[in-house]
């Protein structure tokens, strides 16, 4: 119950940040699900995103880690939902997050100069995974890499963030959320409440 106590305020605060990003009108693709726009004809949407804290060339990283992070596959993904503007957009508007991500963004790049030869940018999708899992991995973990695994674990956070308080992420997950009832259903698992036998996710 505790756990599951915890879970439910940190869904709320996920959803009270969205809706608090919801309000700005400068998002090209992404939208908070629970947003209604109050007008009859609707908000005209500007062609592509300007970025309000990172610059193009971190814009361009942040992207490429939001897609590689929750992928377009079967479904749309985090490129499809716009992640990448709801992460600017929440750093912009966090002091304490924005020196520690434009340090980690550095970081990745230098890394990747020192095992590679090149840019994260510059990699190849393949060579960009194998750079970016023992970051996501513990069982990968290596020494010497924390600050990477640190700054790995912001995005992924606000990445998921963006991604599951969109209509694209609650249809991902199915979300109950989006159907009515006539009567407020049951968890179709009941012997197993924890949910122990659901995948673990891939980052």
């Amino acid at each position: 119950m505790a756990g599951q106590d915890l879970q439910r305020r940190e869904m709320l605060r996920i959803m009270a940040t969205a809706a608090a990003a919801s309000k700005f009108q400068g998002f090209a693709k992404w939208a908070f699900i629970c947003s209604h726009d109050s007008s009859a004809v609707e908000r005209i949407r500007p062609e592509s995103y300007q970025p309000l804290f990172f610059s193009p060339s971190e814009y361009a990283v942040v992207e490429r880690l939001t897609e590689i992070i929750i992928p377009s596959d079967t479904t749309p993904g985090a490129k499809e939902a716009g992640v990448a503007e709801f992460v600017d957009f929440m750093v912009a508007h966090d002091t304490e997050q924005q020196y520690p991500m434009r340090l980690g963004i550095s970081w990745l790049n230098a890394h990747c100069e020192r095992l590679l030869g090149k840019s994260f940018m510059g990699l190849s999708e393949t060579q960009r995974v194998s750079v970016l899992e023992p970051l996501a991995y513990k069982a990968k973990y290596r020494e010497g890499e924390e600050d990477g695994r640190k700054f790995f674990a912001a995005i992924k956070e606000l990445t998921v963030m963006g991604f599951y308080t969109t209509e694209i992420g609650y249809k991902e997950i199915d979300n109950p959320a989006l159907k009515f009832y006539a009567k407020s259903p049951a968890c179709p698992h009941p012997n197993d409440p924890e949910h122990k036998h659901l995948p673990r996710p891939k980052w």
